[in-house]
């Protein structure tokens, strides 16, 4: 019986041994449990980055959306996420450099001047924020937005 146990542990480690040399055929077969890449992995980063700012997840948002525009550098609507990431989370030199490459490939927006403001708010520079955050508004058929932002300019 101990000589059957030894003989089978045996030629099981030589099985073993001998599969892990061989370099014979790969095998090609397909499978359909990893999904191909995405053609347009800047969407892609696109839709994750904005779902992840929804969910204030800006960390993952500033991934997504920074992948984003590493893929297509004139994605306007990347290059605004990232920039309002940055702003949540706080580093406004990484949102400034971001701000200054969305002004050159959208132009200055009110949208963009409304969150170029914003983010002046969050700083604490209210003088700059409000003159940012007006001149959005004069350009805004909705200033909607740019009243609630001024709203919080007043409340501090």
């Amino acid at each position: 019986m101990r000589h059957s146990k030894f003989t089978a542990m045996a030629a099981l480690a030589a099985v073993l041994m001998m599969s892990g040399c061989t370099t014979g055929g790969v095998d090609t077969t397909k499978t359909t449990a990893i999904q191909p890449a995405a053609k347009g992995i800047d969407t892609s980063d696109l839709a994750q980055g904005k779902a992840q700012f929804r969910d204030a997840n800006y960390g993952l948002a500033e991934k997504h959306f920074r992948k984003a525009v590493e893929l297509k550098a004139d994605n306007a609507e990347a290059w605004m996420g990232l920039a309002a990431s940055y702003d949540e989370l706080g580093r406004f030199d990484f949102a400034d450099r971001a701000y200054g490459q969305l002004l050159k490939v959208a132009g200055r927006k009110p949208q963009i001047v409304n969150n170029m403001g914003y983010s002046q708010l969050l700083r604490g520079n209210r003088k700059k924020a409000k003159a940012l955050l007006l001149e959005a508004k004069a350009g805004m058929a909705d200033p909607t937005v740019v009243n609630a932002n001024l709203a919080l300019l007043n409340k501090g």
